[in-house]
């Protein structure tokens, strides 16, 4: 392999232009884009021109027979699975966005595939230097005893309203897309259900609800039971998924995640109470590099109570890729790999159940076996 690492980007939407680009770009001691694949060629011409990129691909399979690549990087939206199965046939090292997939089936076909090399998916809060830190203060805080997690999601338009991105022009109707049907894999994870409950489960759940389960693991934690879930959608466009749960350190676990298409900001709040103290992470909207995301740390003291307040211009998204340039280059695991992908999947099929439930909707596939 070169010093540099030649990278495959598959998928040239928002994250690509608007995140992994300007980085991969920037760190150019590490890596170089050699190519980009997307169905859509004004999109990945686009891409390519901004970024200064020589190749462009409509189809994976004539990216990858050139030969001259050492790592994909799986931007696109939907389940990654074919991508990264492509990737390793031809010998490459994989990134792939989350969802990792959709399906316990594809995870485990993977995982068959992968013959020793590693996945890294997507999770850059894991990276975040205030998550870094909030997982040093929690250490030394009595048993966490209740998480709550909040977000606030805006319209994709208005967390990309800074990034200065032109509109990318949809893909021709002859173009051979990169993700499959997601219709059938939907059908696999939830059976019946997927008909109701299908862009819940792969656009809210795996789609952001994901980030938050990303950072309870990287904070040592995980949702392990879910005692209820509900689903209120209203006519105005807001959609809300509230449950609660317990961790498997038998924490008290609250998420509230809101679609608020008027909300003038993204706003997500994870925090961690202990008998000693609280220690609260608040991110701003993903799309905006070197937005400090700020640690609250409440503890107490002889007279009172201390508030810690940190904040770090260190772009999680580049500690990301820079975590993944180490893998590639001498093996080190990441922190959210092929594991996480299921494990993921696995937690969501129990939200999924729990909300078919509340709802009275039937439910199937994988996710009737789960136990929540």
């Amino acid at each position: 392999m070169a010093d540099r690492i030649k990278i495959g980007l598959v998928g040239s939407g928002a994250v690509a232009r608007a995140v992994h680009l300007p980085i991969l770009t920037r760190r150019s001691d590490l890596f170089d884009v050699v190519a980009i694949c997307d169905p859509s060629t004004h999109s990945s011409q686009l891409a390519a021109e901004r970024f200064g990129v020589s190749r462009t691909h409509s189809r994976l399979d004539d990216m990858l027979e050139t030969g001259d690549i050492d790592a994909v990087m799986a931007t696109h939206s939907g389940s990654h699975t074919p991508t990264i199965l492509a990737a390793f046939a031809a010998g490459s090292h994989i990134f792939s966005e989350k969802p990792l997939a959709y399906t316990r089936g594809e995870i485990e076909a993977i995982k068959t595939a992968s013959d020793g090399r590693q996945v890294m998916v997507g999770y850059m809060k894991a990276y975040d230097p205030a998550v870094v830190a909030a997982a040093n203060y929690l250490a030394e805080l009595p048993e966490i005893r209740s998480i709550e997690v909040v977000v606030l999601h805006p319209t994709a338009e208005a967390q990309l309203s800074s990034s200065e991105l032109e509109p990318p022009q949809p893909a021709p109707a002859a173009a051979t897309h990169i993700a499959p049907d997601e219709s059938d894999l939907l059908e696999v994870a939830l059976g019946p259900a997927a008909s109701t409950l299908g862009d819940v489960y792969s656009g809210v759940l795996l789609g952001s609800i994901s980030h938050d389960l990303a950072v309870m693991r990287a904070l040592g934690t995980s949702l392990e039971m879910v005692d209820n879930a509900k689903l209120s959608e209203h006519d105005s466009g807001h959609r809300s998924v509230t449950l609660t749960g317990t961790s498997d350190g038998g924490a008290d676990v609250s998420i509230r995640w809101h679609y608020l298409p008027e909300y003038p900001a993204y706003r997500e709040e994870v925090r961690f109470h202990t008998d000693a103290g609280s220690v609260e992470v608040i991110f701003p909207a993903p799309y905006l590099l070197r937005a400090p995301t700020e640690l609250r740390v409440t503890t107490s003291t002889d007279d009172g109570a201390r508030l810690t307040l940190e904040r770090s211009p260190e772009e999680a998204f580049e500690r990301e890729l820079v975590a993944f340039a180490e893998l590639v280059t001498a093996g080190t695991p990441p922190k959210d790999g092929i594991a996480a992908g299921m494990a993921d999947v696995i937690t969501t099929q129990k939200i999924a159940v729990a909300l078919a439930e509340s709802a009275g909707i039937e439910i199937g596939g994988e996710a009737a076996g789960e136990t929540r």
